[in-house]
């Protein structure tokens, strides 16, 4: 987050601005997009069967042989030091086999912060781990027991006696905005940007709405606790099976940590069951891996969910001004969105609220600043469009508020503000197709039947209305991705690389892509993957990972053509092609002009006297994302009815349509779009992390007292979507893992106005705020 990182990219986006489109890698829309296989079919998932009959092994269910268990202890103190330790008891516990606490924790280095300078890294909090007697912030690790099963592990742990001097801790949100810090850059953009006067511009608007809204903190909460199986062979062999979003990135971080080499270190995590940003690497992998080597042992250390909310930071609180000013005709003159949210010193994750409306919307004028907080805390990080999912409560509640004022329907202001190019640095969208959306949504909602006059629908002592937002989540393809692509004699091929399933239908849509590339039936593709041993692909994190293991699969279909065209040699019928002469089709190679020059695959090995080939690429780097905007956008709508008697809020229909390239599952892709309905819905109504800012504590650190939506909580979820393919992307696809959370939030809050007349600028909506 640098000066020196903005002129970097302000530079390669100058001189990529420069280049024809067609010149760059994947200048030339990709050839699946036009053809019909098994891209774009409903498939199931080939995970299904293994995960319903409990074959799919999880991160804490590896069985092996005099395996030890974990447990930690945390501290209750905010900041302060250890000034004693009484692990007698603890000792003495029947099936102890270690304590450890600072005193006798090897010397190791923190991971380094995750970062877009090193998108190798992994780490969430460079604070010291186990190594000294201070103590930073409330829920920090200060011991861990070893013992021969789990329960005797916690019976221990809680024999512990831990004194601590107490210190003086900033805690306060409010109290800690005046040394809030600006920093250069939020991710990959400059952080502080104008484009002419806008306060000035806001003045002297003919309308203009200007309101503070604020969003809590959140925590993760995934099915699948945090956890590891650790294996140590001998002093310099380790084998860590994780509950992991990054696994290559892991191996190379854990192999640095304790000094070892890189091909000694194998990370496995071929299922996790939820991660939505919070699974990278946090404390416990640290103590866990040390512990191990320590016992001599294999171990297991499987957080409990009040660890989890403990040690693993989750959505930073904020506090957000929008201020946005229009002529009489409703075009936006100034849209100013500033404000405040948590990040520690020690953290990497500044929960960018600003980044989305930077290409929603045009306007005359704009000003984005966002600060960060210094706080006490664990330190937060990534949870499922970090940033838009907030962002976007705060914007899209300013845009309904304007239309109000204006007596304007908020659908027709958002499509009279809609951008033509990306509103700040005037960069041609690969496309955008947000308009269509909406119209698209509205039509299928029964848009027409929503008043404008807040409370106008009733039925008894419910008052009924509807909202609408808008939604933008950025596209990304990260850079490095690797797979390995091995053909056979028998007609059969596999795709490798250390991505992991969780959840989203990574095997499945990689096998459905790798079928058409290949020009194979899908049975006859395999997809191995779970494993640091592979080729490595980058962490699934931010839509990113469908288009980034494409790219590489193009890339190896390429070189694997390549190859085969070596070995069929002068007897082939495809004799004095070149690569770009030819395509994969009808299980072998054919001529692109000429389709009866055809080569089978087990033909050419078989001539070859070859059982298999493999090869092993990487995808072209991702210069599209420097030539182009590239968002993902939503339209989301929702109808609800709040209780005159109780308050109480009902959502009873929720429909979002969504503008994200070809959709290449549309199975898997509907249950991704209303997963992240179903967080956005929590998000509005539910989900809080009650931190005491007298002692710095979370409050709820259970699922009994934090409350996520529950099976009656969640309405009709209908989604549809465009369906256009992007041609700047592989595939034409974008991400939407993160899109059906963003706007959420703000639709349910505009449907409350609209039912009750009443404005609700601070989430949760709950029901005291209605009453």
């Amino acid at each position: 987050m640098s000066n020196l990182q903005n002129m970097i990219i302000s530079s390669v986006r100058t001189a990529i601005g420069w280049v024809p489109g067609q010149w760059l890698p994947g200048g030339k829309p990709d050839p699946l997009i036009t053809r019909r296989g098994a891209v774009g079919r409903q498939a199931s998932r080939l995970d299904g069967p293994a995960k319903v009959t409990g074959t799919a092994r999880f991160a804490a269910e590896v069985a092996i042989e005099g395996l030890c268990y974990a447990s930690l202890v945390h501290s209750p103190v905010t900041r302060g030091r250890i000034t004693g330790i009484d692990s007698s008891a603890a000792e003495r516990a029947p099936g102890v086999v270690r304590v450890i606490t600072h005193r006798s924790m090897p010397r190791v280095a923190s991971p380094a912060l995750m970062s877009m300078a090193d998108m190798g890294a992994v780490g969430n909090s460079s604070l010291p781990i186990l190594q000294d007697d201070e103590i930073h912030y409330n829920g920090q690790i200060v011991a861990a027991v070893v013992a021969e099963t789990q329960e005797q592990a916690d019976h221990a742990a809680s024999l512990l006696r831990i004194d601590y001097a107490e210190a003086n801790a900033a805690t306060r949100f409010e109290d800690a905005k005046s040394a809030a810090r600006t920093m250069p850059s939020l991710l990959f953009d400059t952080n502080h940007r104008k484009v002419g006067d806008a306060e000035r511009e806001l003045a002297r608007s003919a309308h203009r709405v200007d309101e503070t809204y604020r969003t809590p903190w959140q925590s993760h909460n995934a099915i699948e606790l945090h956890a590891v199986t650790v294996a140590w062979d001998g002093d310099d062999r380790l084998t860590v099976h994780d509950a992991t979003q990054m696994i290559a990135p892991s191996a190379a971080a854990l192999a640095r940590i304790f000094d070892l080499k890189r091909d000694n270190v194998r990370v496995l995590s071929p299922f996790v069951g939820g991660g939505f940003g919070g699974k990278g690497m946090w404390d416990h992998q640290i103590v866990a891996v040390a512990a191990a080597r320590m016992v001599g042992r294999p171990l297991r250390l499987m957080l409990s969910r009040e660890s989890v909310y403990r040690i693993i930071g989750g959505r930073s609180p904020t506090e957000q001004r929008v201020a946005i000013g229009a002529d009489a005709d409703g075009r936006f003159t100034s849209l100013i969105h500033t404000g405040y949210s948590v990040m520690p010193g020690y953290g990497a994750s500044p929960e960018a609220f600003t980044l989305g409306t930077r290409a929603l919307y045009q306007a005359k004028s704009f000003e984005f600043v966002q600060r960060h907080v210094e706080l006490a805390v664990v330190a937060n990080t990534f949870m499922r469009a970090p940033g838009e999912a907030v962002g976007t409560f705060a914007v899209e509640s300013a845009v309904d508020e304007l239309a109000h004022g204006m007596g304007v329907d908020p659908i027709e202001l958002r499509l009279r503000n809609l951008p033509e190019r990306h509103p700040i640095t005037n960069v041609a969208f690969s496309q955008h197709a947000l308009r269509q959306a909406y119209e698209d949504g509205a039509r299928r909602f029964g848009w027409e039947r929503r008043q404008r006059e807040p409370g106008a629908r009733r039925d008894g002592e419910w008052r009924i209305g509807m909202g609408c937002a808008s939604g933008s989540f950025p596209y990304a393809r990260m850079p490095g991705a690797a797979v390995g692509l091995t053909m056979r004699r028998d007609g059969t091929a596999t795709v490798a690389c250390s991505a992991q399933e969780m959840g989203m239908g990574t095997s499945t849509v990689q096998v459905q892509h790798a079928a058409d590339r290949l020009g194979l039936p899908v049975e006859a593709i395999a997809f191995e993957m779970g494993d640091s041993g592979l080729p490595a692909a980058p962490m699934a994190g931010g839509s990113s990972q469908t288009v980034s293991i494409a790219g590489a699969i193009i890339a190896a279909a390429e070189k694997l053509t390549t190859e085969l065209l070596r070995l069929a040699g002068n007897d082939s019928p495809l004799a004095g092609l070149r690569t770009g002469d030819v395509r994969l089709e009808r299980e072998g190679i054919a001529s692109a002009t000429d389709p009866s020059r055809h080569e089978s695959f087990r033909s050419i090995l078989s001539r070859a006297n070859r059982d298999e080939i493999t090869v092993q690429a990487a995808g072209t780097p991702p210069l599209e994302l420097f030539k182009y905007a590239m968002h993902s956008t939503s339209a989301m709508f929702c109808e609800l009815r709040v209780s005159d008697v109780t308050g109480e809020v009902r959502v009873d229909r929720l429909l979002g349509s969504f503008d994200c390239g070809a959709i290449l599952n549309p199975k898997m892709a509907a249950s991704q779009f209303r997963g992240g309905m179903i967080m956005g819905l929590g998000l509005a109504l539910t989900e809080e992390t009650l931190f005491d800012e007298r002692s710095g504590r979370i409050m709820n650190p259970t699922l009994a007292d934090y409350h996520i939506p529950a099976h009656l909580d969640v309405p009709e979820i209908e989604v549809m979507w465009t369906g256009i393919p992007d041609p700047r992307s592989p595939l034409g696809a974008r991400g939407i893992g993160e899109i059906g959370i963003t706007g959420v939030g703000a639709a349910i809050a505009n449907a409350v106005f609209n039912a009750t007349g009443k404005r609700v600028r601070d989430l949760p909506i709950t029901l005291d705020r209605l009453l």
